[in-house]
């Protein structure tokens, strides 16, 4: 089931870099418990809309809405929204000098004001559940690329956002890891997590999505279930970019 209101509603969003048009026009809502998922060959605009909901880049045109407040205004407290969105990028981003358990609670406590033992009691829930919990006081370079994806994915929903950003998580990770890191994606999706995200594996998109989009030179040009965009592609550049990846 959706809500009426969308938690994210993009309106005739346009971002220019230099004589560049990256996203041209770009129409798109994500309702409660959906899994929206991106797809596009490498520089179709995928990880600019993101960055774009994450206010990580200033858009040209058009207007970014979280449950109904715009969030491009350029007068709005940009950190203040930003602490409602989790976003994993393709690199894990761990803080190095933390441990894993300091690397999940960090937000808790610097940006949603928590005490130090609330914001552990969380951190260790969550690695607990994707069976880290034994790595807690581990440094992020004695874990795997795919453990280190996962604690950025769990630091990233321990502050239970409402909107959830996944930027081609996989993409740095040996073949053999990606499989764990999607699982944990799918448990999120279980657990009602609204979620958007870019991706190159269309199988799992096919499997997880709830709705597909399809970029191609900044224009979003198909959308709709996972069946319709992969078994029935409307645009003919879908169907030529479908057939040059695995689906199945």
């Amino acid at each position: 089931m959706t809500s009426a209101e969308p938690v994210l509603r993009i309106t005739n969003l346009h971002k220019r870099f230099g004589d560049v048009h990256v996203l041209q026009g770009i129409d798109l809502e994500v309702f409660q418990h959906q899994v929206v998922v991106v797809i596009g060959a490498s520089g179709s605009g995928k990880s600019t809309l993101l960055k774009s909901v994450n206010l990580l880049e200033q858009i040209d045109d058009g207007q970014i809405f979280l449950k109904g407040e715009d969030i491009s205004d350029p007068r709005i407290a940009v950190d203040k929204a930003r602490a409602r969105i989790g976003v994993v990028f393709q690199q894990f981003n761990l803080f190095p000098h933390l441990t894993v358990l300091d690397n999940v609670a960090l937000a808790n406590r610097r940006v949603h004001g928590l005490s130090r033992d609330e914001a552990e009691t969380i951190a260790r829930h969550w690695l607990d559940r994707i069976g880290l919990g034994h790595k807690l006081r581990d440094y992020p370079d004695r874990l795997s690329g795919g453990q280190q994806q996962r604690v950025a994915i769990v630091r990233a929903i321990a502050s239970d956002p409402e909107l959830l950003l996944l930027d081609e998580i996989t993409s740095s990770l040996d073949p053999l890891l990606v499989g764990e890191v999607l699982d944990l994606v799918s448990e999120l999706k279980a657990g009602g997590s609204t979620i958007l995200m870019t991706t190159h594996e269309m199988q799992f998109a096919r499997n997880v999505g709830d709705h597909v989009i399809f970029l191609k030179d900044g224009f979003l040009l198909e959308q709709g279930t996972p069946q319709q965009v992969f078994d029935e592609p409307q645009h003919p550049a879908t169907r030529e970019y479908l057939s040059r990846v695995k689906t199945h």
